[in-house]
């Protein structure tokens, strides 16, 4: 009886240095999730981001989620997916979807411009060019394929860059005849239409610079008075709109033109607001996370517009400018 007493002692000894393991032996915790949605057109630069981030702490797993920007919005209000931040292509879905049940402050940190992305096996390709796209995209054997709307904010600058074209170059009629046109190839976000691109099925894709660049894609240059990519054509910009749907059914959103401007946000009740500033701070910072961006083709805006400086957490005003509050 003693022996079996002393070989159970000994059994009860080992699984407590089993439980124990060496990762709780030296003190060490499991990593904490960040967790983050984000616009399909942040992706490459995201994930670079939250690799450098992860590099610098390594107790920290940030879990990278791309869709449409609006589409984000829904997961956190409809869906109540737990959301650490919020980055997205226009800063409008944020104040419109978000606030304030859901969010009560934001910053405006990048911004980018419309183009026609295509490739060498484009029909037309040899021909297209920032004055004849149109013509192009209208061609009965070419395809062309755009994002979503009511999903995507490139999906609406879409729109709205159609309707602006049709008064660059005087064509009446020109929004109502590209919106007829391929609608088998709209897709929920911009990025979804680069494999559409490249294995041939479409010719062309209306998406943002940024993107283009970043696959390596041929892409056309847009006028200014149509790219929503130029700071100083707010009021010309101003003259296009969309309908697009609210935060409940039934209600609608106009969303006017304005100059590309990109936003994030902590969601309200996030799971963990202090490791979401944390990375923020880094990606915010000009040779941190805003470097990677620029690297990636989009031009940034930091320190940013002072809208809602009151309610920005103090560990990231540094980011905001003070002027004008």
């Amino acid at each position: 009886m003693y022996f079996i007493k002393q070989l159970l002692l000994i059994f009860i000894l080992l699984m407590g240095m089993v439980s124990c393991g060496p990762n709780q032996s030296n003190g060490s915790r499991e990593k904490q999730d960040l967790i983050i949605f984000h616009a399909g057109s942040l992706s490459r630069p995201m994930d670079e981001i939250a690799k450098a981030f992860e590099k610098e702490n390594p107790e920290i797993r940030v879990l990278t989620e791309a869709a449409g920007s609006r589409e984000c919005a829904r997961k956190i209000t409809e869906l109540h997916k737990p959301c650490d931040i919020i980055a997205v292509a226009d800063y409008a879905v944020i104040e419109n979807l978000l606030m304030p049940e859901y969010a009560d402050w934001l910053i405006q940190f990048a911004g980018n411009e419309m183009c026609i992305a295509f490739t060498e096996s484009s029909r037309l390709g040899d021909r297209i060019n920032s004055e004849n796209w149109f013509e192009v995209l209208l061609d009965e054997d070419v395809f062309y394929g755009r994002s979503d709307p009511e999903l995507d904010p490139c999906g609406y600058r879409t729109v709205l860059a159609f309707q602006l074209a049709e008064k660059y170059y005087g064509f009446p009629g020109l929004e109502k005849q590209l919106l007829a046109k391929d609608h088998r190839f709209i897709r929920p976000k911009e990025t979804d239409l680069l494999s559409l691109l490249e294995s041939h099925a479409i010719d062309y894709i209306m998406i943002y610079r940024s993107v283009a660049q970043q696959h390596g894609l041929k892409f056309i240059h847009l006028p200014g008075e149509v790219n929503l990519g130029d700071a100083k054509l707010g009021p010309l910009y101003a003259t296009s709109h969309i309908t697009l749907t609210g935060k409940s059914t039934g209600k609608t959103i106009i969303r006017q033109g304005e100059p590309m401007i990109y936003g994030l946000a902590i969601p309200l009740n996030a799971p963990n607001s202090e490791i979401a500033i944390k990375f923020l701070k880094f990606m915010l910072s000009p040779d941190k996370g805003m470097e990677i961006l620029k690297r990636n083709g989009q031009p940034v805006f930091i320190p940013a517009r002072p809208s809602y400086y009151n309610k920005i957490p103090g560990g990231l005003k540094a980011f905001v400018s003070s002027e004008n509050i």
